[in-house]
């Protein structure tokens, strides 16, 4: 019989102690759901937790255990160098709102089992910036700004983490090296499994296909054709690709029992869990990639900053650019 939702649990001691914990976790994996990130479209039926075993053998054990739920999302690594998608470099009214609403999800999950849950942010700027053309100097100054952003705003729920958590004050390319020798797969073999779409899914090709129209629209000042920024892009996004892996392994070594979320789109079954931040038109879109919008209704959404500029009017916060509020009567 499954516990009642939305009170906090303590995991019972009774013979019936693995169907409570597993209705426990149905419930914890239930909070995440109707955020869950995918390219999924109607009328694909909805989602349940059973979808999600890989997550939910998680859950169980640290349910049984006892243990709090941690969770790690790697992401925040800093604006996007593309003036027409953000408003500056340091994080805004896009990440502050998306930081709330992950220390949210947290507080529910509390609701539902009594020793809680926390989120670690693990920030992975300086694991891609020489590729995506974001100087070290702008990374460090976006990480230090988010986490004073956590503690201003008493967000009890929310940790971080990056490479200086690891290897201290080494250089950033001393950092990068380090974690591309130790965890990061081979090219031959990325590359690989991108061709081979007829063994699999197709996630591979899609992620791919992803960065580097992502890695396209982010280029400036390059002094050359649009076919040869594709052609660079094309060979960058295998290497966003290859550190991603390796700062997945990275973090799984470090949060060994972690659930592991992710800000791309994931397939039901994955070894990861993707999670929507914000309403945005793209489910590739984020507070890093875009700027927040507020309508005249009070509904937040993500898009490019230029767009936003010609709906709304800026926001300045603490003196620096925040977001857009819609104009009366604008499209």
């Amino acid at each position: 019989m499954r516990p009642p939702t939305g009170s906090a649990l303590a995991v019972p001691t009774s013979g019936t102690e693995a169907e409570a914990t597993t209705g426990v976790a149905d419930d914890i994996l239930a909070v995440l759901l109707p955020h869950r990130r995918t390219l999924e479209t109607s009328p694909t039926p909805a989602s349940t937790p059973a979808d999600f075993p890989h997550q939910l053998r998680q859950l169980e054990r640290l349910v049984a255990a006892r243990r709090p739920i941690r969770l790690t999302l790697p992401g925040f690594p800093c604006k996007s160098p593309n003036p027409a998608k953000v408003i500056g470099r340091l994080p805004d009214e896009g990440e502050r709102l998306a930081l709330r609403f992950l220390d949210g999800l947290c507080a529910r999950i509390a609701e539902r089992y009594a020793p809680g849950a926390q989120l670690v942010i693990c920030s992975d700027g300086h694991v891609f910036s020489d590729l995506i053309g974001v100087p070290d100097p702008h990374v460090d100054a976006y990480n230090d700004a988010l986490r004073a952003m956590i503690r201003t705003a008493a967000l009890p729920h929310l940790g971080t983490f990056d490479l200086r958590d690891v290897y201290g004050e080494l250089p950033c390319d001393a950092k990068r090296e380090r974690v591309i020798h130790r965890y990061a797969p081979s090219l031959d073999a990325l590359r690989a499994e991108t061709r081979d779409t007829a063994a699999g899914d197709g996630e591979a090709l899609r992620l791919y296909r992803g960065i580097t129209r992502f890695l396209f629209e982010d280029t400036t000042g390059f002094d050359g054709t649009r076919s040869a920024l594709q052609r660079v892009c094309r060979d960058r996004a295998y290497g966003v690709i290859r550190r991603s892996r390796a700062w997945g392994a990275l973090i799984a070594e470090h949060h060994p029992d972690a659930v592991r979320l992710s800000i791309h789109p994931q397939p039901r079954g994955a070894a990861k869990f993707g999670i929507r931040l914000l309403d945005a038109p793209d489910v590739w879109m984020t507070p890093w990639h875009a700027c927040v919008l507020r309508e005249a209704d009070g509904r937040v959404r993500l898009m490019r900053a230029a767009d936003a500029a010609e709906r709304g009017r800026l926001v300045r916060r603490d003196g620096r650019p925040s977001h857009y509020v819609r104009r009366d009567g604008g499209r």
